[in-house]
């Protein structure tokens, strides 16, 4: 990509779309276009058709979607499937419409079979049944990244997906009600000390374990990607290592400084037993995560500190 090359960041308001503007920013890109969902619904079909008509960008990160964690995808399955299928499906229609010279589609690991083999391949989407609490999120990413593969096969455009592992960092969700885990336990962990408390329940067994990615590595994959991939199939982002979620516990409370007691409520549920993602196929194209979880986790709370936890509120 040159320097100068028009950009558009779909989702660039979000945890993911903020690290690749922060990540394209620090490479010297500088015609980097950028749209609130308020002045750009991308569920609008119309909307996005005249965006891209007007901007004519070179390149695109599809970034936009709407995400949450188990209690979230479980409460309110319709709203998922429909919105980001809506979403990517305009984007990539208008990015084929308007010659956009590529475009990366993120996934989601969540789009693997519940009993997938550990770590997960990327030849193994569709080998079995999905997740039940995420399956409508899944489904509309699985829709995703076989629209790029068929808008490649049928028109010979250069659109690429990626599925990246669970994601934290700058700009996170820190909502209780539709957060994923990491941010979750780490607001629980930090209002638990700063209110004296004496012990902090944890959603689930704290047996399954999970991959972390912290999003600004992620970020510098996306970049790495669009300059030197351009394959049919997708491609995992990850670190190759997981924890469980009591380690994921007991690591966030030793950072945060929680000396209270960690209760486990088994009838809450627990989501898939193992997601560990393979990335030997990216570690092979050159890049790998830079960031251990401990520092991610450290690297966020300070920014939740410097913020004065305004987004807490």
């Amino acid at each position: 990509m040159l320097k100068d090359a028009k950009i558009f960041v779909a989702g660039s308001n979000g945890m993911v779309g903020s690290a690749i503007v922060r990540a394209l920013r620090s490479k010297g890109f500088v015609n980097i276009v950028v749209k609130s969902s308020k002045e750009l619904d991308l569920k609008n079909q119309q909307a996005v058709h005249d965006f891209f008509s007007q901007e004519q960008p070179d390149y695109v990160f599809l970034a936009a979607a709407k995400v949450g964690g188990i209690h979230a995808n479980n409460t309110y399955p319709a709203t998922f499937i429909y919105d980001n299928i809506m979403i990517q499906s305009n984007v990539i229609q208008a990015a084929y419409d308007f010659n956009v010279k590529k475009l990366l589609f993120l996934g989601s690991s969540c789009i693997y079979p519940k009993f997938a083999p550990q770590p997960i391949k990327e030849e193994y989407l569709l080998t079995g049944s999905l997740e039940p609490t995420n399956e409508a999120y899944a489904i509309a990413k699985i829709a995703g990244l076989k629209m790029c593969q068929f808008y490649k096969q049928q028109y010979g455009c250069n659109f690429i997906s990626a599925m990246p592992t669970n994601l934290f960092g700058v700009n996170d969700n820190f909502n209780l009600e539709n957060s994923h885990v990491l941010p979750a336990l780490l607001r629980k962990f930090i209002e638990a000390k700063q209110n004296n408390k004496q012990e902090v329940t944890i959603w689930g067994s704290g047996t399954p374990k999970r991959e972390f990615l912290f999003v600004d590595d992620l970020a510098e994959a996306c970049l790495f990607l669009m300059e030197n991939y351009n394959g049919n199939e997708t491609v995992n982002i990850g670190t190759g290592e997981d924890v469980s979620i009591k380690e994921l516990a007991e690591t966030i409370m030793k950072i945060v400084g929680f000396e209270g007691n960690l209760i486990f409520d088994a009838s809450k549920p627990d989501g898939a037993p193992r997601k560990l993602l393979d990335v030997s196929k990216i570690n092979n194209l050159g890049w790998k995560h830079k960031t251990n979880l401990e520092e991610g986790i450290q690297k966020t709370l300070n920014w939740i500190q410097k913020n004065n936890f305004e987004m807490f509120t």
